[in-house]
């Protein structure tokens, strides 16, 4: 079996008589290519019309270890719709030869619809990166030809987003662009991608933010000032514990009494997940009105589309929030301006249904099964050989952090929640 590539592998790959290939034991078809001269390179191996081919993908170290593997996946993913990237650049060249060039030819912004439509469009993301691109990238480099762009034009790019506050878009920004040269190199429009060896502007720290008991009534009491769509589909976040995007583009035809199915496409590793829906989880679909819809969502105004403008929306569900905590404690004889609440986000509620089911005792392998995880628990051999479905044990834990919220919400304001009315057996 081939050994999985490191950066330092590949460094000290040094060469012999005759022209090595090395493939990559984490992504079968790429191979280094190491010459008796010494220069380093990357292929990709796939078969077409069911005859095995080869596409070169670029230099080493101009094209680094992740470089070379987005580009592969990204040939790959071309050869297994029936393309053929090394049969497509001889023809590209031919007709380069052929054809007088045209000044307009591989503009960005023409470049980055064909990455849209071609790369991006089926995947759960695309929205999201389609709004970068048009926002981040194309009003600077739209009308530039793709192949003068350089590494500091991608520096100074980042450096723009990060020095107005936005370090966290500079990093999803360099992530895009990586993706789109890396695509562009598989497709022979660039030979390097200038954003190789460029480092992410900020350091992420994994989040640990989640609402407390307090957060939870005030999140309660605000999502129902909201009205519909975003407070009951707030609602339905917190309760189900999925993420905003599965619960924003959720159809009719996916819900069978209290079971929903999140289908293989709209769940982000790509695998169909079941979610038992508890009383308050049904109760909360019940307050949003159903609109006539070709594709059945749920959360729609128009019937046309999901819902979209969230970041209005949250800022909203602040500012309610913050409204009640004023309100509550100028009640107590406390001083209402000095009331905060801390940020948070909307995947936050995640987090918190998570820790709110480790507190009602749901044990980590059914908070996982919960959150469609597949690494914890369910990664490596453990994953393997643990083919239990905990279709039980998840119903039960939706519904006994469903039953907590309620007594949460539902509570006196200084009454203590007990813990052990939402327990359930079994954990």
């Amino acid at each position: 079996m081939a050994r999985v590539l490191t950066a330092r592998a590949v460094e000290a790959a040094r060469p012999q008589a005759t022209r090595q290939e090395i493939p990559d034991g984490a992504l079968p078809g790429l191979y280094l290519v190491v010459q008796p001269s010494g220069a380093r390179s990357w292929a990709v191996r796939y078969r077409h019309a069911g005859k095995p081919r080869k596409a070169t993908l670029g230099a080493f170290p101009a094209l680094t270890l992740a470089d070379a593997r987005d580009a592969a996946r990204a040939a790959l993913r071309a050869a297994a719709e029936g393309a053929d990237p090394a049969g497509e650049k001889v023809a590209k060249r031919k007709a380069e030869r052929e054809t007088p060039a045209d000044p307009d030819r591989d503009l960005v912004r023409g470049v980055v619809a064909d990455f849209l439509a071609r790369h991006v469009s089926q995947n759960r993301s695309a929205a999201e990166t389609r709004r970068i691109f048009t926002k981040e990238v194309l009003p600077i480099w739209g009308a530039r030809r793709l192949d003068t762009i350089t590494r500091r034009d991608v520096i100074e790019l980042l450096d723009g987003i990060a020095d107005r506050g936005s370090p966290i878009m500079a990093n999803r920004t360099l992530a895009a662009v990586r993706k789109l040269f890396n695509w562009s190199v598989s497709r022979d429009v660039l030979q390097t991608s200038p954003a190789s060896g460029v480092k992410p502007p900020a350091a992420e720290r994994s989040r640990e933010r989640i609402l407390t008991d307090g957060e939870l009534r005030l999140f309660w009491t605000a999502t129902a000032k909201m009205g519909p769509p975003f407070g009951p589909m707030f609602r339905v976040l917190l309760l189900t514990a999925q993420r905003r995007d599965e619960v924003g583009e959720l159809r009719e035809a996916e819900i069978s009494g209290d079971l929903w199915t999140i289908p293989a496409a709209r769940a982000k590793n790509g695998r169909p997940h079941q979610v038992p829906l508890s009383a308050p989880a049904l109760a909360a679909l019940e307050l949003q009105p159903r609109v006539a819809s070709a594709e059945g969502w749920i959360f729609t105004t128009n019937g046309e589309t999901p819902p979209s403008g969230y970041s209005r929306a949250k800022t909203r569900l602040d500012a309610l929030m913050l409204t009640e905590a004023k309100r509550l404690a100028e009640g107590q004889g406390a001083d209402p301006e000095a009331v905060q609440i801390p940020h948070w986000t909307l995947h936050d509620l995640r987090r918190t249904a998570a820790s709110g089911m480790a507190r009602c005792g749901v044990n980590m392998p059914v908070i996982e099964r919960v959150l469609n995880h597949v690494s914890g628990s369910f990664g490596g051999v453990a994953g393997v050989y643990n083919r239990h479905g905990y279709e039980a044990e998840v119903r039960r834990a939706l519904e006994a952090w469903g039953a907590f919220v309620l007594t949460l919400v539902e509570a006196q304001s200084g009454n203590v929640v007990s813990l052990d009315a939402t327990r359930s057996n079994g954990y």
